[in-house]
């Protein structure tokens, strides 16, 4: 993951959220995520996918100035520059 450290990322999380922000730094339980959007999925009606393919479109909708995201949680994580639109 260092490789991606200075990179607006995606990181799906195990639950119905998911991050989008700047990984600043990775440790062994956390990830330090900075101007972060962290979205719950319960609180709108649109997809994962499409929640993403917008921002990547739109920009980040930045609702975190420093987030950690414990690693446990997480299920993949991406540049956001990697999403493929439909």
């Amino acid at each position: 993951m260092e490789e991606l450290i200075g990179e607006v990322v995606v990181v799906d999380l195990r639950s119905s959220y998911l991050c989008i922000g700047t990984l600043k730094g990775v440790t062994v339980d956390f990830l330090d995520i900075r101007n972060a959007d962290l979205h719950d999925l319960r609180d709108t009606e649109t997809t994962r996918e499409k929640y993403v393919a917008d921002s990547a479109a739109t920009g980040v909708k930045r609702n975190r100035k420093k987030l950690l995201l414990v690693r446990g949680d997480i299920v993949a994580i991406s540049r956001l520059s990697d999403v493929v639109e439909q």
